[in-house]
């Protein structure tokens, strides 16, 4: 009985809970704008194409489309006409027949030539996919959790190198239990720190692999999409023909953080693309470290701290304590607490789900986050830093 009086001001709860929910959506609905280059409010078909492949993707999408409503119509139109003019309440009896041999190669031939002639442009299409020969650049693409890698191996642009990584921050992000505390921005998770950056209308190799899981490389409005599969390498290209930045995701399911790899192109003049080479290769040089210089201890835990937030928080967060049942802490660690050896190997050469960084971080990187998780939180190591140095021998 006292639950029935209660009844009332339950539904009333019940429907203002859902009337502020729904108000709540409809803002964050209002907020959404189209992302230039990525996806759009609504869209309900593919992104603009803007290469030569796309536009045959595109084509190829609508064509098969057509004819599959075709089919749709005129089979399911003749058996719901027979079904309703023959029915068995206007009198109408069953056919006695057993057999057509013209039907029967009507409806082999039919459907035969219909293959066909969808099959003929896709394959072609599927062809000029995979042809990157007498490209103009070739750029390798590693795929890593979270990040992207990449490294210009060929054309102009040869050796730059440097790491993509999500830009949005984890303030409009949130995190279980907690709420994101600002407003999400117009390219929201599908913004990075490093945009790759090619010049229009030419041939753009790329070649992907992974270190550490499966991981897919694509740009719809270029029609590429290409898995990064660890020991292998494939391969594929494009040519964008129109200047601007154009937006992708990792489309394999790669980990916790699969959402939150976003791939940015950005595509330039070639004038503007010679500018952003020389500033690149200027950048890079004025990074690159002597591995021989010895560092003080204070001067290698402030590069650490950056190296971390960059490429370790993410699985053993901020306060060292990592995420229980899938990445260990990193406080109180006895890999952290003992011998440097063991630790310097396992940074370089990975184990488990810990990947790889002896082709991703400079050894001056690597010797200042060892020294840094060394002289964090709790951890009070004897031998407590790194030099660059001793990071170069154990590659060796």
């Amino acid at each position: 009985m006292k639950y029935a009086k209660r009844l009332p001001s339950l539904m009333l709860g019940s429907l203002l809970m859902m009337a502020g929910v729904s108000s709540w959506a409809d803002q964050i609905v209002q907020k959404v704008v189209d992302s230039k280059g990525g996806p759009a409010v609504m869209e309900m078909n593919f992104q603009q194409p803007v290469t030569q492949i796309a536009e045959q993707i595109y084509s190829i999408h609508n064509w098969m489309m057509a004819v599959c409503m075709v089919i749709f119509v005129v089979v399911f139109g003749a058996m719901f006409y027979s079904i309703l003019k023959h029915r068995k309440s206007l009198g109408h009896k069953p056919a006695t027949f057993h057999e057509s041999i013209a039907v029967e190669i009507a409806w082999t031939i039919v459907p035969f030539i219909i293959v066909i002639a969808m099959a003929l442009p896709a394959t072609r299409t599927v062809v000029a996919m995979k042809d990157t020969a007498n490209s103009d650049i070739t750029i390798k693409v590693t795929g890593m959790q979270w990040k992207w890698g990449y490294d210009y191996l060929k054309g102009e642009g040869e050796g730059i190198s440097f790491l993509s990584a999500l830009s949005t921050p984890r303030e409009q992000i949130g995190s279980p239990g907690k709420p994101p505390t600002e407003a999400r921005g117009e390219n929201y998770l599908i913004e990075v720190d490093n945009e790759v950056v090619v010049p229009v209308n030419k041939k753009i190799r790329i070649i992907t692999t992974a270190n550490d899981v499966i991981h897919s490389w694509t740009i719809q409005a270029f029609g590429v999409k290409q898995d990064a599969i660890p020991g292998f390498v494939r391969d594929t290209w494009f040519r964008a023909e129109k200047i601007g930045k154009y937006r992708g995701q990792c489309v394999e399911l790669c980990g916790k953080e699969h959402a939150f790899m976003p791939v940015v192109v950005s595509v330039v003049s070639d004038a503007d693309y010679t500018a952003w080479v020389n500033g690149k290769k200027k950048e890079m040089a004025a990074l690159a470290d002597d591995p021989g210089k010895v560092w003080t201890i204070d001067e290698l835990k402030q590069r650490g701290e950056k190296v971390y937030s960059a490429n370790c928080v993410v699985c053993h967060q901020a306060n060292g304590k990592g995420v229980p049942g899938a990445f260990p802490a990193l406080d109180g660690s006895v890999v952290v607490a003992g011998a440097k050896d063991a630790q310097i190997h396992l940074v370089l050469n990975g184990k488990n789900a810990m990947p790889t960084w002896k082709s991703v971080l400079s050894d001056t990187d690597i010797a200042a986050v060892i020294t840094y998780t060394r002289n964090s939180w709790s951890n009070k190591s004897q031998e407590n830093i790194v030099q660059p140095a001793e990071v170069m021998a154990a590659r060796k």
